[in-house]
């Protein structure tokens, strides 16, 4: 998985796509290294921060039913703590939306460089978790343009009725604040 290491340009751009793609609301839990990215949604279109990822689904899947494209932006370990949230009404009932997922992960770069116990156990479950539960995973490509992205994923959610993860990968450094 290649890291994301661009900060507040990828970010800028990434939260235009998101809207020009009719994707929102959008939901938060605080993350550092999705920083950038909640701060250029709240000043576009604003983000109602909740205190756990799992309150944020559900307020999310509240949206979904309503006929909107609801986001929900969460590190990792994040993903873990929704992960019933997600198994038993999300998945089972089909309800459209995406997860925009950090994953923390160490680069040659930085060496010893420690990640959180928790970021180094869920790094290697995240995908194979959101596999498991039929969630589709796109990683974000650097190389990509992200509008070709955000197409994907607009489809899979939007025109498919399901939901989806966008996985941003990141050093332990983050990205610039």
């Amino acid at each position: 998985m290649p890291t994301f290491t661009q900060g507040i340009d990828v970010a800028n751009e990434l939260s235009k796509e998101l809207i020009a793609a009719d994707f929102g609301p959008f939901y938060a839990t605080p993350c550092g290294i999705l920083s950038p990215l909640h701060r250029t949604l709240d000043e576009l279109v604003g983000v109602l921060t909740v205190a756990r990822e799992d309150n944020a689904v559900g307020i999310a899947v509240g949206a979904s039913l309503t006929g909107r494209n609801p986001v929900v932006l969460m590190e990792n370990a994040g993903l873990g703590l929704s992960l019933s949230a997600i198994a038993s009404l999300v998945v089972p009932y089909k309800i459209p939306m995406l997860f925009v997922v950090d994953v923390r992960v160490a680069t040659d770069e930085q060496p010893g460089a420690a990640l959180p116990g928790e970021s180094v156990i869920l790094r290697k479950l995240t995908v194979p978790l959101l596999v498991g539960l039929g969630v589709e995973t796109f990683e974000l490509e650097p190389d990509t343009p992200l509008a070709e992205q955000v197409n994907l994923i607009r489809e899979s959610v939007q025109d498919q009725r399901r939901p989806a993860a966008l996985l941003i990968a990141s050093d332990t450094s983050g990205l610039p604040r």
